[in-house]
């Protein structure tokens, strides 16, 4: 449906059939092709301003599985979303920028040591590009190679915006592929400025805190929307800025459909809200959406929030891009 209310009957299957990649839907949200927002489903990256894509992968998770159908949810229900500009703004998001649904990165689970670096590999072909990468999980460890990825192009000292239930700072052996470690891995590599980073929402005890600025979740609840968007832009500065959403950082009531959920987490209205405020604020150069387990869902309300925040990460990339 579009924005006017009427269908166009002679259309369909936009994922296919767009012949631009700026092409907007009309087509009712329980049919069709399932792209994230019906975008158009191509590998061609030229003049291509954000790439969406998924990494259905779950073998790092110390908890329930599930999230390797996380991207298959997303793209499901981003179709209640893609009739209709962005809210509040009223911006044509599709019309300023060039996005698509790069697809799915193809994982063999036969051969668990070889994907960290098949999943580096699959960012590096994004991001070489000049196009934004915006991956759709996936368990949380997938962060770790798209950030190795990304400070190939980027340079060193990235900061991380995470959102999370957990710090994901507990330090490891060097050699495990875990969703619990990576962060300490990326700041002890240098792969992100700890200092110049900030993790919202934490609500689980680590003893260290491995130099990252941290608003645990009794503090984002005592603060206005406002002081944690204020919070994030002095931490971040002008540096380049990734943003990693755990699903698991919103309340469970919110997000019932993850592996590890923790009480006292954000409401979905601070969660939007608070990307918001991001927008035109920070140095953006990729981010994702993770732990998204539909198989713990209820009524798809996991994966509607997980792709809400998938559609104000793009509202901050054509903020960006306006002059």
């Amino acid at each position: 449906m579009s924005s006017t209310g009427v269908i166009d009957t002679k259309g369909g299957d936009n994922a296919f059939t767009a012949k631009s990649v700026h092409q907007n839907t009309s087509e009712p949200m329980y049919s069709g092709a399932l792209s994230f927002m019906r975008r158009k489903y191509t590998r061609d990256l030229t003049g291509i301003d954000v790439a969406v894509t998924g990494i259905p992968f779950d073998l790092a998770t110390s908890s329930r599985p599930g999230t390797r159908l996380g991207p298959q949810g997303v793209r499901r229900a981003s179709v209640n979303l893609a009739w209709a500009p962005h809210f509040p703004s009223g911006r044509d998001i599709f019309g300023e920028l060039a996005v698509i649904d790069y697809g799915d990165m193809v994982i063999d689970p036969g051969y668990p040591h070889k994907i960290p670096e098949m999943i580096e590999d699959h960012a590096r072909d994004i991001v070489s590009s000049g196009a934004k990468m915006l991956t759709i999980g996936g368990d949380h460890f997938i962060s770790y190679p798209i950030l190795k990825a990304h400070a190939e192009k980027y340079g060193k000292g990235i900061s991380l915006i995470q959102f999370d239930a957990h710090s994901d700072t507990w330090e490891d052996d060097g050699d495990r592929i875990d969703h619990g470690t990576m962060f300490w891995h990326a700041a002890k590599n240098g792969i992100v400025d700890a200092s110049k980073s900030i993790q919202v929402g934490i609500r689980t005890h680590n003893e260290l805190t491995h130099g990252y600025n941290i608003l645990y979740g009794p503090d984002v609840q005592a603060m206005s929307i406002d002081q944690i968007v204020a919070k994030i832009k002095d931490v971040v500065g002008d540096n380049h800025a990734y943003i990693t959403f755990d699903i698991d950082g919103l309340d469970p009531c919110y997000a019932p459909g993850t592996g590890t959920p923790v009480l006292g987490g954000l409401t979905s209205h601070q969660a939007v809200s608070i990307l918001r405020g991001l927008a035109g604020g920070i140095n953006l150069i990729g981010s994702d959406v993770v732990e998204v387990s539909p198989p713990y869902d209820v009524s798809d309300i996991t994966s509607l929030a997980g792709a809400t925040i998938a559609w104000e990460m793009l509202n901050i990339h054509a903020v960006n891009r306006k002059p």
